[in-house]
């Protein structure tokens, strides 16, 4: 998807131009058409920085800050990416936007058998916090932020951010991560999913909880419409799904008694450029309005800043061409350019060889030096807004806000965006829409340069980013050695207290902190979900009192009272934090005496303190 129709007569005429979204473009734009489309400055525009937020998020737009660049960034073991991050900050990167391989975005271990082949291929391998610690080594996470592009099992990945960041000294009041998070937009686009819809849904109101509780620099999801736009979504069907999917969070934690202004100034949005410039801009100002309208007329949100559509305008991976590759360092730098004049917040470029695999140093830091010329010399902080007024563009962002509209209304006939992707509803459309441009790219109807219809193109030659097999070896090695060394077993217990918090369904992300700290395992929390959301069998007991204690030790087959007549220090603990002793339950071996124990509270899923 991307390119406009063009219908031209024998001599080369331009009769026609069809946008993606449906709109029909006339040659020329006036006042009368503002006036038919019903256009109002107060109410469609505004000015830079207030309500409706068309033009900007902030009056002085790019003149009091330019916009943070965030290249996707990851590959191979945690070792080789590190390399990769201090790469791009020394080379002006402000922030990180972190990929993690296929096996690490679906709870598989390095060393699974369903990992083969894949293991730090496409992002970085992530077995353990250890791996998190070796990754972020000198990057000082009180001034970087960091977005973790994972979404299944998201809730873990922010848990041990939180942990990294404790380990290496900051608080968590002083740490910024944006796990993505977005899972129905997996069952859209790109498929990394694991549980079911309503299974999924509540993992991501968990995150979104904690975050507001706990993590207040966080943005606990990043809601992306940029995946449904790749999979075969016109601009505004990228735009409205992706809206419909904030609503289904939003109402999910609404549910839970907390106020939407308590969290929705903290959501955050990836969307996709490409394609035609004009179609573009139009819908990045449209979103902003929309955005903003919504909220305050639906859920009440008044406060400026929480009314922001705050996000991530970038890539366009699938604007690019294997043939002629290095057409898309030109196309890319215009992407760019699409998304200054629409006032992104935050970019991020996909390289020239992104048709072929993840990119090489020389091609990243090419990407990065196409976002730097933008703010520093071609002139794009000049001005705030300099597209508005312009007759087509304010009737184009109007009409595209229609479109929007239309499809957004088209969600809710179907009984809102959850029941339209259970019933498989949006993906039928999406991917058909996909096809139809396929077919019209190898017909001639729509034309990308480089790529001659009816014809196999070859691509060229260019340096490409060499997968190595050598770095799963590293990977699984360093893998063995946490499980040689950490107390493996002890998820058992996690997976208990987790299903005890699912039935009652209460938030879980607390409980992931705590462990994440001491479970080594990535595979083990993929199995402890699993088998907690009833894809397996559990046959580890849940049935505990609320006020009681899982007892981790050494010992085995001790209940009850019994554990506290081996150890008398079990009595002056259960008195300290309002145990009950009967409840006492054994919660897996991890070696040693007795006395080497740990006690997890039921209440909250916290590990207790057991010194004196």
């Amino acid at each position: 998807m991307g390119v406009a129709r063009y219908i031209m007569d024998d001599k080369g005429a331009i009769q026609e131009v069809a946008y993606q979204s449906g709109i029909k473009v006339k040659p020329v734009y006036g006042p009368k058409d503002l006036q038919r489309a019903g256009f109002s400055y107060e109410q469609d525009l505004g000015e830079p920085g207030e309500y409706p937020f068309t033009r900007s998020l902030h009056p002085q737009g790019y003149r009091s800050r330019a916009w943070t660049t965030r290249q996707y960034t990851g590959f191979g073991t945690p070792e080789q990416t590190n390399e990769r991050f201090k790469l791009m900050i020394a080379n002006g990167q402000n922030g990180l936007n972190v990929a993690f391989d296929l096996p690490t975005q679906m709870g598989y271990d390095s060393d699974h058998p369903l990992a083969e082949g894949e293991v730090g291929r496409v992002g970085m391998a992530v077995d353990s916090l250890k791996d998190f610690l070796t990754a972020f080594d000198g990057i000082p996470l009180d001034r970087i932020g960091s977005g973790l592009t994972i979404n299944a099992v998201a809730s873990i990945m922010m848990a041990m951010y939180q942990a990294l960041g404790e380990a290496k000294g900051f608080d968590k009041t002083r740490i910024s991560c944006t796990p993505q998070n977005d899972i129905l937009k997996e069952m859209i686009g790109r498929g990394a999913w694991i549980f079911p819809v309503e299974h999924g849904v509540r993992l991501v109101g968990d995150t979104i909880e904690y975050a507001v509780k706990e993590l207040p620099r966080s943005n606990p999801v990043s809601i992306c419409g940029y995946h449904i736009r790749e999979s075969g979504a016109t601009p505004a069907q990228e735009i409205a799904y992706a809206f419909e999917i904030a609503r289904a969070y939003i109402d999910t934690v609404a549910q839970r008694g907390i106020d939407p202004s308590d969290f929705v100034g903290r959501f955050s949005f990836n969307f996709n450029v490409y394609g035609n410039l004009w179609e573009q801009v139009a819908k990045f100002r449209a979103a902003r309005k929309i955005w903003a309208q919504m909220l305050k007329r639906d859920y009440g949100v008044t406060e400026k800043k929480k009314l922001f559509l705050r996000g991530l305008f970038g890539g366009g991976g699938s604007g690019l061409t294997k043939e002629e590759p290095e057409n898309n360092i030109m196309r890319g730098a215009f992407y760019a350019l699409g998304a200054a004049l629409s006032g992104a917040q935050t970019t991020a470029l996909c390289s020239f060889d992104e048709a072929y695999t993840i990119p090489t140093p020389r091609s990243a830091l090419l990407s990065l030096k196409t976002l730097e010329l933008l703010m520093d010399e071609v002139g794009l902080r000049d001005t705030v807004d300099p597209l508005a007024g312009s007759y087509f563009v304010e009737t184009l962002t109007l009409e595209m806000a229609d479109k929007i509209k239309e499809e957004m209304a088209w969600v809710k006939e179907m009984g809102g965006i959850v029941s339209g992707i259970s019933e498989g509803m949006i993906q039928k459309k999406v991917s058909q829409q996909a096809f139809e441009f396929e077919k019209g790219l190898q017909s001639g109807e729509y034309k990308k340069v480089g790529k001659t219809p009816g014809k196999e193109n070859e691509g060229a030659e260019v340096e490409l980013h060499r997968y190595n097999e050598a770095w799963a070896q590293s990977s699984k090695d360093s893998l063995a050695e946490v499980k040689r060394t950490r107390h493996e077993k002890l998820w058992l217990t996690v997976c208990a207290l987790w299903k005890r918090r699912q039935k009652a369904k209460t938030m879980s992300c607390r409980l992931w902190w705590t462990a994440a700290r001491r479970l080594p395992r990535w595979g083990k929390w993929r199995m402890c979900f699993a088998r907690s959301l009833g894809s397996g069998r559990n046959r580890y007991s849940t049935d505990l009192p609320p006020s009681s204690a899982i007892v981790i030790t050494g010992m085995k087959r001790m209940r009850g009272e019994n554990l506290t007549a081996h150890n008398p220090q079990l009595n002056t603990l259960s008195g300290r934090y309002g145990l009950d002793q009967s409840g006492f339950r054994l919660g897996c071996d991890i070696g040693g005496t007795f006395t080497d124990f740990v006690l997890v509270d039921t209440r909250t899923g916290e590990f207790l303190p057991t010194s004196a």
